[in-house]
């Protein structure tokens, strides 16, 4: 799977006050952090970055682009924020985002074929979130036929389903993952996408990872071809890889409707279980499920 760094956060707790102060330092270590971890691209993520958008987003990328040659997903919902970027950017960068709401394809669909860059198309329209995963088809048939009228090749396209965290929208997951196994059907030559750690959003600290890694080996068997994601879980950045297809197969046994003694299992294993259970809804969502 192609990897995207989020660590570059407006929110970060690590890096908030840097960005606030504009403090190069920490933010070029993240950045060569993140390289170093394989990621295959970096997320600069500024948030709506109202007052000094542009300014800002011009700055960020030089930074980055002292430690690292890897390519950069402009990440604001600052239209000129975002061309800012591609105007300063050295290597091709992927526009996050644009959803299906007329404005910002208006706005955002003329920046992507004028600059040549891909872009994220959010399953997001003006009457907000799907609710399932034909509802987020619509939407990214609105995407793409936009694109299509402003001669955007589908293959620079990369729907992203909108994953939301699991202790509050545990029925839309399975909107989410029905979703990418649609996706092939409506655009075979577009690419799949998610931020992956909005699946944890919410659940405890110790239980994000286990949480994060389960959904991305569920998403990852139906095709989803990248995820935006923490670049130091060593053992996500493995999964991604095809590093373990042990795990892999328990947890499509899981997803193929196996009835697995967990019992049985080593703690490790039973998991990984209960954690696919939860997210295909077989399990209610609590803070406690892998006691349950």
């Amino acid at each position: 799977m192609f990897l995207i760094g989020e660590n570059l956060n407006v929110m970060s707790k690590k890096l908030g006050e840097a960005f606030l102060n504009r403090d190069a330092g920490p933010i070029r270590k993240m950045a060569e952090a993140e390289a170093e971890a394989g990621m295959d691209m970096i997320d600069l993520n500024i948030g709506p970055a109202r007052k000094t958008g542009p300014d800002f987003m011009e700055w960020l990328v030089g930074v980055v682009q002292e430690v690292t040659d890897l390519p950069l997903s402009l990440d604001t919902s600052n239209i000129e924020a975002i061309e800012a970027g591609l105007k300063k950017v050295r290597t091709r960068p992927l526009i996050n985002s644009i959803s299906a709401r007329p404005e910002r394809m208006e706005a955002l669909m003329p920046m992507a074929k004028k600059y040549g860059a891909p872009f994220i198309g959010l399953t997001l329209s003006a009457e907000g979130i799907p609710r399932d995963a034909n509802e987020r088809g619509l939407c990214a048939a609105e995407i793409l036929a936009a694109a299509a009228s402003h001669g955007v090749a589908e293959e620079d396209i990369w729907i992203d389903p909108i994953v939301l965290p699991v202790n509050t929208q545990q029925l839309q997951i399975q909107g989410c993952t029905e979703f990418v196994m649609m996706l092939s059907d409506i655009a075979p030559s577009s690419k799949s996408t998610c931020g992956l750690s909005n699946v944890s959003n919410g659940v405890p600290a110790h239980l994000r990872g286990i949480m994060n890694r389960t959904y991305l080996m569920m998403l990852k068997r139906y095709g989803m071809y990248s995820a935006i994601v923490d670049a130091f879980d060593n053992e996500l950045r493995a999964i991604a890889r095809g590093e373990m297809p042990g795990l892999e197969a328990l947890i499509h046994r899981v997803m193929d409707g196996e009835d697995l003694d967990v019992s049985k299992l080593s703690k490790e294993e039973s998991d990984y279980v209960r954690t696919a259970r939860v997210l295909m809804g077989q399990t209610l969502y609590s803070d406690s499920w892998l006691e349950i």
